[in-house]
């Protein structure tokens, strides 16, 4: 389960309104963290309601009664259920948010699979307009100008506190993407931050040709260097890893959790290895100076794009040139390609945006600052000792990354017809519309509907991370089976459509506010696991099953810059939805896995574009109805 998170810009009151952006008040970050509530507990009768709603559109009347029966079992006075939600109550009571630690460890640290495709996102900024490396250069000693730039005002506490109808949003993951990395274990994994050290890192670390170099970013005073300095020693970075033979020991990074987490505790035995591994995750970034990647068309550039930010286009190219478990990595080719990648479990996508969004700001604007004439030290380049076990284990990962770059189809789409304005003027939720154009894709190209899974922000609660909007719902069903129904009128079917938009509104706002179901479900197993009991039978059922296996993962991450977000599916059979709606424009990505004969992301991309298309037609084809 990926937990990429979507602004939600709604006012918490009664009724459903129109979003709100977050609006930004300058504060002191401890003294508003002390202020925000906690993450509530749902009642027990609300979240098993709940829940079977959800179900109804997904499985089929068999299973649905036999969990009914389930449910009725567990919710019974003085039963399974209330003692589990009594446990959770009291584990909210104790500590300061009673999912953050719990979702960190399953959703990520727990989870063995690769974080290339399975985990980390990607992001794609606007192509830049160089193509030789003095371009290259210059703009990443802009782009790390701008991220010290943010830095300053996290590490003095003036960032300004984000507000979501009203209400604060909790900081606390805008401190956790600097100076930070994941850290590889035989069975689970850890992040180390090194932020909040007495004496925090001063270095990036820039990788080139597969080759580690250690970045002083700061004058012995403490002033973050000037950008002509960022680019003088760019250049000396540049100009001592010209080799392209070197081993990519980054890619080892790019492993299953497990054969890493072996293979790390042998490359670190050694003590230069350590250091060098040390250093990386000390740094408080990674900038990744890309070799060109194929060329293709400019209506290509996106989807090629994309594929380098997800994972750097396989071991030929730039999959070498990466530290996988470092949180922040940019990435900058020498054909103009940029982007970003991040590790997922520290943070979600909007603290990344907001960072995204400050730092191409901060490129376009002129250097007015005078350059100080002092000599600088030469960046220093991070050695490895390769022992022919290690040599084995990169060869492997090579193998494995290879695969997994041919198995990953990833199409962006910029939907150019319509952007937020169109749903906005039927007033509707630009969000829930475009949720409803992926149900209809969905349903046009499987005739079925499928558990949905879209990320909402729980930022209004001290440590919230996120929880799901089930996107399919019995509302959304009625809708997209209308739709192509002959026999339905179209005033019919616009009323099913406002429905189904007004539904999928209020299950964001439950959840934003803490009342969604998925969460509390899993609060509830966990609990019974703690406890040491037996497995309560809802979590053993096939509806359990199905209602976890996401066929449609998705994301808004909505951004000022014209970027878009990429992840991999989640389900083997699944697709990965991510969007940044702009005012007359959408950037979609799109990805599914080769290895699904069932699944593609060209046609699920083409599909969503005629269901939009489809949809504002039926509105603007269709009369309003007399009141």
């Amino acid at each position: 389960e990926l937990g990429i998170d979507l602004w939600y810009k709604v006012k918490p009151c009664g009724r459903l309104v129109r979003p709100v952006a977050p609006t930004r008040i300058p504060g002191r970050y401890l003294s508003h963290q002390e202020g925000l509530p906690k993450l509530p507990v749902p009642s027990l009768q609300q979240t098993c309601e709940r829940y079977l709603a959800t179900l109804e559109p997904i499985v089929d009347e068999e299973e649905l009664s036999h969990t009914k029966e389930l449910l009725a079992e567990f919710q019974k006075a003085g039963g399974v259920g209330e003692r589990l939600q009594k446990g959770l109550e009291r584990r909210a009571r104790k500590t300061e948010n009673w999912l953050s630690d719990w979702w960190l460890t399953t959703a990520y640290l727990d989870y063995r699979m690769p974080v290339v495709v399975h985990s980390s996102p990607g992001v794609v900024l606007p192509r830049l307009e160089f193509s030789d490396r003095q371009g290259q250069m210059r703009f990443a000693a802009k782009l790390i100008a701008g991220v010290l730039d943010f830095k300053t005002m996290i590490d003095n506490e003036t960032l300004p506190v984000e507000y979501l109808g009203g209400k604060q949003l909790c900081m606390n993951q805008y401190y956790q993407v600097l100076s930070s990395c994941r850290v590889p274990g035989l069975k689970r994994d850890s992040v180390v931050n090194h932020a909040h050290r007495s004496r925090p890192p001063t270095h990036i670390t820039v990788v080139h040709n597969f080759q580690f170099f250690v970045l002083d970013v700061y004058n012995s005073d403490g002033t973050p260097l000037t950008v002509d300095q960022l680019y003088m020693q760019l250049e000396k970075v540049w100009s001592s890893s010209l080799q392209t033979n070197k081993e990519p020991i980054g890619i080892l990074t790019s492993n299953q959790r497990n054969s890493w987490g072996k293979a790390y505790n042998n490359l670190i035995k050694d003590k230069t290895n350590k250091d060098s591994v040390q250093a990386i995750q000390k740094s408080i970034f990674t900038v990744c100076l890309d070799a060109p990647m194929p060329c293709v068309s400019d209506e290509l550039y996106h989807s090629r794009a994309a594929v380098q930010m997800l994972h750097g286009g396989g071991s030929r190219w730039n999959s070498g040139n990466r530290w996988f478990d470092k949180t922040l990595q940019f990435i900058i080719g020498e054909d103009g390609s940029c982007g970003l990648m991040y590790e997922h479990a520290p943070a979600e996508g909007p603290p990344i945006v907001s960072l995204i969004d400050h730092v191409v700001e901060y490129t376009k604007k002129s250097e007015m600052v005078r350059t100080p004439m002092v000599p600088l030290p030469m960046p220093q380049k991070l050695r490895f000792n390769i022992t022919p076990e290690i040599k084995k284990d990169i060869e492997k990962a090579k193998q494995n990354m290879n695969i997994m770059v041919h198995d990953l189809d990833v199409k962006v789409i910029v939907f150019s017809h319509f952007g937020k304005n169109v749903p906005k003027t039927h007033k509707m939720s630009p969000d829930a519309f475009i949720q409803m154009g992926l149900q209809l894709a969905y349903y046009r190209m499987y005739q079925r509907c499928c558990a949905t899974y879209e990320s909402a922000s729980l930022r209004m609660f001290k440590l919230g991370r996120t929880d799901t909007i089930r996107s399919c719902s019995i509302d959304s069903a009625n809708f997209v089976k209308a739709m192509d129904d002959p026999a339905k009128q179209k005033i019919e079917k616009v009323t099913l459509l406002e429905k189904a938009v007004k539904a999928h509104r209020a299950y964001t706002d439950m959840a934003i506010h803490g009342q969604a179901i998925d969460r509390h479900l899993l609060g509830l197993k966990l609990q019974a696991i703690e406890d040491l009991t037996s497995m309560p039978e809802i979590f053993m059922d096939t509806s359990y099953a199905v209602a976890n296996h996401y066929n449609l993962s998705t994301s808004q991450v909505p951004a000022k810059t014209d970027c878009v977000m990429c992840f991999g599916p989640v389900a083997p059979d699944g697709y990965g939805v991510c969007y940044n709606p702009m005012a007359e424009h959408i950037n979609f990505a799109v990805s599914a896995f080769n290895s699904c004969n069932e699944t593609n992301a060209a046609h699920m991309a083409q599909r969503l574009e005629e269901a939009l298309l489809d949809m504002r037609m039926l509105l603007e084809s269709t009369p309003k109805a007399k009141l």
